[in-house]
């Protein structure tokens, strides 16, 4: 007999736990950001366009230099694609700097499905040895799950961590710690 009272006790929670869940996003309330290519060099206006806001007959570029695949060697390490992505003390959020990395690694990767990477998680000395391994593959995890947003299978990424125990540079000053809170892509 008291089995029913536990049911319904778990369907009540179900119900709450789903009503919250449903009211909790809208997503006719979240913004949404339009980019658009700007040329690179000239500066002035096309002398061409179409009239309608936002095209031109002029190729837009981007800022992220393209890679071009087809040419043997040319990969992420040989193309002059960055493998390093740095970090902020205590984060492991990607900075804007470091997109043309990720992007120019992530393209390696889709066009090369057999392609694997593994990025490695390192930290300065500040922090235990456990906090310093934890947040080292956070900063690991993502640069791939960034990788993974732009078109990289999860199987093609691996994310590791050494925290302190790989310092870039030696010291214990700020422009050391700086150099060694900071994620390696390499390919594996």
């Amino acid at each position: 007999m008291t089995l029913k009272p536990t049911l319904s006790l778990a369907a009540l929670c179900a119900a709450a736990l789903l009503a919250g869940c449903a009211s909790s996003v809208k997503l006719s309330d979240t913004p949404v950001e339009t980019l658009t290519a700007k040329p690179v060099g000239g500066g002035g206006s096309s002398s061409s366009s179409s009239g309608a806001p936002g095209t031109s007959s002029a190729t837009p570029q981007s800022g992220v230099a393209t890679v071009n695949l087809a040419q043997p060697g040319a990969d992420a390490a040989g193309s002059g694609i960055g493998r390093v992505v740095f970090f902020d003390f205590d984060s492991f959020v990607i900075k804007d700097d470091y997109k043309p990395v990720i992007e120019g690694n992530a393209k390696a990767l889709v066009a090369n499905k057999q392609r694997h990477m593994v990025v490695e998680g390192h930290t300065d000395e500040r922090g235990s040895r456990e906090y310093n391994l934890a947040l080292g593959q956070k900063r690991a995890e993502s640069v791939g799950r960034a990788l993974a947003l732009l078109g990289a299978e999860p199987q093609q990424v691996e994310a590791v961590s050494f925290g302190e125990e790989r310092p870039a540079v030696q010291g214990s000053d700020e422009a050391a710690w700086a150099k060694n809170r900071r994620a390696e892509i390499k390919d594996r």
